[in-house]
């Protein structure tokens, strides 16, 4: 039987096949950009939480982004690859990301949209240098 409940699970079912097929056919450097992406929409995700009022949504969204940034983003950083001359990129990326983290966590402990804006404007920077590396 049909529910609306149904249909959302059903949905992102699809979603997340479709991310998935996307993953696994995507290069190192595609893949840097789909965390990023996935980061972008946890915040915007979280910021529609808060202004709805949805605390326990917001929560969980923030979490999300929160673990792409260090889960994905800054575990993705590799020092010997970068080399003596990107080492010292590698170390600010690092730190970059654990600031963006503590303006997540503030943001959520705070219901603090600013902090949310702040970590969405931080990544987003980054995120256009990457993906100014392909082009």
């Amino acid at each position: 039987m049909y529910t609306p409940h149904t249909h959302r699970t059903g949905a992102g079912a699809y979603a997340r096949l479709g991310v998935e097929t996307q993953a696994m056919s995507a290069s190192p450097h595609q893949l840097i950009c789909m965390l990023f992406d996935g980061a972008a929409a946890a915040i915007g995700m979280a910021r529609h939480h808060l202004a709805s009022g949805d605390i326990a949504a917001k929560g969980k969204a923030i979490s999300k982004a929160i673990a792409i940034v260090d889960n994905g983003l800054k575990a993705g950083l590799d020092a010997k690859a970068a080399g003596p001359e990107g080492a010292d990129l590698v170390d600010r990326l690092a730190s970059l990301y654990d600031y963006v983290i503590r303006r997540l966590l503030q943001a959520n402990l705070h219901d603090d949209p600013r902090a949310l804006d702040e970590a969405e404007a931080l990544l987003e920077n980054v995120a256009s240098a990457w993906r100014e590396i392909d082009q």
